[in-house]
């Protein structure tokens, strides 16, 4: 007889069935695979709510208290407008100028003209300042205070320095981001932002130098650098992987277009990423997008400086270009054991760097580029290979910005822990790295040998530390580029401390390793750090943030005064670079020359024009300064009679060892000076002797300054040249 029954297979999904049971016997029910997915989300977005959170929160008050520090150190908003300027020292006077020069145009178009065919920022000759200077920033800020209506609420420097301090919120949430995406965990981010302001003197110097290039550009190179850490993650969704290399193009273009030693800055970059390429610890593609976007970002700039031919000629297009060369040549790098990898590598570097050297000659010798020369003769002397005279050379060996780091620093940067932990990390990231480099090389898919290594470093944990170890190279040899460095050493060292990898491998070798409790370390550490960080230097932030200064520098507004009052509009002035940016911002006057070094013709115009400072005669010195269309010069005691350096570093010596003579005072000197013939002119005018009361009136001094007007129609010999030898 037939019957029915119940299926087996629906008979397990009956709630009376197993599972009832269960429950009946009071075991726990198991959170099903979508509950526990939903909770690890909920989780993610929470934390990444509170991180970004935290981000804008630590950007905005570091910003407001660098802001502040500003205010305290100068009381700015008291000041005059004179005082304001005056305080824009050096170049970053001349940069503000055109600021200033585009916002009193008649309109838009009047402004840019006036960028675009100046003659007042270098007299007797007409350039193109959007070509020679990057001050595109100074264009863009200039037209939204136009359009925007804010006139009447803000003035135009307020405008112009609250830009600036409000990147360095940016900057900071960039380097937050790139802590928090090394690390998982937005603490090493708070850590990375704390460390940044606690060493504020080695990892930034905005408020006392705001429109500065590096201050524009270093908040978008932390963006770059944040984006290729993205980049380099495994598993990146497409439209995140896009998206991401669209960011890393855009930081990449802005931080190139604010600073004119964006090519020496991502050079290093480069070769850090080569280093990596031919190691085989980054993807092959994706070290090609960052290749080409390096080189497309930098001839767009170029294009947008009218071709500026320093670009064209730069050392990152050639060994770019030649590292995709060299690719295609070489396409089997990666296969052979270890010997015959290491041969084909050994072999690869040394096609890419001839490629590099042929390249870039012949860009530069089509092109007959001289811009960058000084920087070369500098580098030749500064690394011992051969004692120059070159003026311009010594020029940068001996300021202290151009010598090597100081002790002093590694002093203040483990007052901070920062130093402990940085060489910690650094340890054992490299040791790691180079155990990955060594599988890498010994492992030939070809062969068989896919064995996994014990030790593994993801490509962005890679690139960071390849990004640290050549940029603290660079600030090691040149003091100036460790505001490249010190940021990085903040963000390297806090996601570091954060890192479950580091402390892994730390707990591993001391026989201690759970997954528990590197849990447990890689939170406590941190915050056992910033509580101490916190106890320490919380009191001397408050003394800092209570203490109150003045600006006070009566002699240079005296003179800016007197300029303003006595001089006509149409007048040219002669002087050091400094000064005359200074004048410029303050003035409005025609220079002779200025602090934007990167030309060879204005090069030769501040030698010219120092000589007011060498031993010359004062008839060369008068041909030499109304050839370049003087009306009026400058004399500083502080550069006549300075003491600050040493004797061969103070401008004098420089000069005089450039002219061939020997230097004041005792010492030794170089074979092959000689005594001068003539006394040092800008001591030698002061006494009011006929020859030079003949060529040169005194019409202005203070205890600072002395300013001579030119007589004119004066016949005489020819010009000579700054060297001493007639033309």
């Amino acid at each position: 007889m037939m019957s029915i029954r119940q299926r087996k297979g629906v008979r397990a999904a009956d709630p009376s069935g197993d599972d009832a049971a269960q429950q009946e016997d009071g075991a726990p029910e198991p959170k099903l695979p979508s509950e526990r997915h939903t909770s690890r989300r909920l989780w993610k977005i929470l934390s990444f709510t509170v991180g970004g959170a935290v981000a804008l929160c630590a950007g905005l008050l570091t910003s407001v208290y660098l802001a502040t520090l500003h205010e305290n150190d100068l009381w700015f908003s008291n000041i005059k407008e004179v005082e304001r300027e005056i305080s824009f020292r050096t170049e970053c006077g001349l940069y503000y100028s055109y600021y200033k020069q585009m916002l009193q145009a008649p309109s838009l178009a009047h402004g840019f003209r006036g960028l675009m065919y100046d003659n007042k920022t270098e007299s007797m000759r007409t350039i193109n300042l959007l070509q020679r200077m990057n001050i595109y920033q100074e264009v863009f800020l200039s037209v939204l205070y136009r359009v925007l209506p804010i006139q009447k609420y803000l003035e135009p420097v307020y405008f112009y320095i609250y830009t600036l301090f409000g990147l360095q919120a940016v900057y900071v949430a960039a380097l937050y981001a790139t802590s928090w995406l090394l690390s998982g965990t937005w603490l090493a981010g708070l850590l990375a932002a704390f460390w940044y302001v606690t060493n504020r003197t080695d990892t930034t110097r905005v408020e006392f130098t705001i429109p500065l290039r590096e201050n524009w550009a270093l908040p978008f190179f932390a963006v770059q650098v944040a984006a290729i850490t993205y980049f380099l993650r495994p598993n990146l969704r497409p439209v995140s992987e896009r998206l991401t290399l669209l960011a890393i193009f855009t930081s990449t273009f802005v931080f190139s277009l604010t600073w004119q030693f964006n090519q020496f800055t991502m050079l290093v970059q480069a070769l850090g990423l080569f280093a990596l390429d031919s190691l085989d610890m980054l993807p092959a593609a994706k070290a090609t997008w960052l290749y080409s976007i390096q080189v497309t970002a930098l001839l767009l700039v170029c294009a947008l400086q009218f071709f500026n031919s320093m670009i064209l000629g730069s050392l990152l297009i050639s060994f770019n270009l030649s590292v995709l060369i060299a690719r295609k040549l070489q396409k089997n790098l990666k296969t052979g054991n270890f010997l015959h990898r290491l041969g084909k590598l050994l072999l690869h570097l040394l096609v890419v760097l001839c490629l590099t050297l042929f390249l870039n000659n012949m860009i530069k010798k089509t092109l007959n580029l001289k811009s960058d020369e000084h920087i070369f003769k500098f580098l030749k002397a500064k690394f011992g290979f051969g004692a120059t005279r070159d003026f311009d050379a010594n020029l940068y060996l001996c300021e202290e910005a151009f010598g090597l780091l100081p002790w002093d620093t590694f002093g203040r940067l483990s007052d901070t822990l920062l130093l402990h932990a940085y060489v910690l990390v650094l340890g054992v990231t490299a040791t790691m790295a180079l155990a990955a480099a060594l599988h890498h090389l010994s492992d030939s898919p070809t062969q068989g040998h896919t064995g996994r290594c014990a030790v593994s470093l993801g490509p962005d944990t890679a690139y960071n530390l390849t990004h640290t170890v050549a940029f603290g190279a660079l600030a090691l040899s040149t003091m100036r580029m460790k505001y490249l460095w010190t940021p990085h050493v903040c963000v390297f060292a806090a996601s570091g401390l954060c890192s479950p990898e580091v402390w892994g491998s730390i707990l591993k070798v001391a026989r201690l390793h759970t997954p528990a409790r590197v849990c447990v370390v890689r939170h406590a550490v941190p915050l056992l750090t910033l509580l101490c960080l916190g106890c320490k230097f919380w009191p001397g932030v408050m003394d800092e943030l209570s203490e109150l200064r003045e600006f006070y520098d009566p002699d240079t507004v005296e003179l800016m005064h007197w300029i303003n009052s006595n001089t006509p509009r149409t007048a040219v002035f002669a002087g050091s670079m400094q000064l005359l940016a200074g004048v410029k911002l303050c003035t409005g006057r025609t220079l002779t020359n200025h602090p934007h070094y990167e030309d060879s013709g204005l090069r030769a115009r501040t030698r010219a024009v120092y000589q007011v400072y060498a031993r010359r005669p004062p008839e060369e010195v008068h041909a030499l300064l109304r050839a370049l269309g003087a009306d009026f010069v400058i004399l500083e005691d502080s550069i006549c009679f300075e003491r600050r350096h040493r004797r061969g570093c103070r401008l004098r010596d420089l000069l005089d060892v450039a002219n061939g003579h020997m230097m004041d005072g005792p010492g030794e000197n170089e074979a092959g000076l000689q005594p001068a013939g003539h006394p040092r002119f800008c001591e030698e005018i002061r006494r009011g002797l006929p020859a030079y009361t003949a060529l040169f009136t005194r019409v202005f001094q203070n205890k600072t300054f002395h300013v001579y007007r030119l007589q004119k129609h004066v016949a005489g010999p020819p010009a000579p040249s700054p060297s001493g030898q007639a033309r």
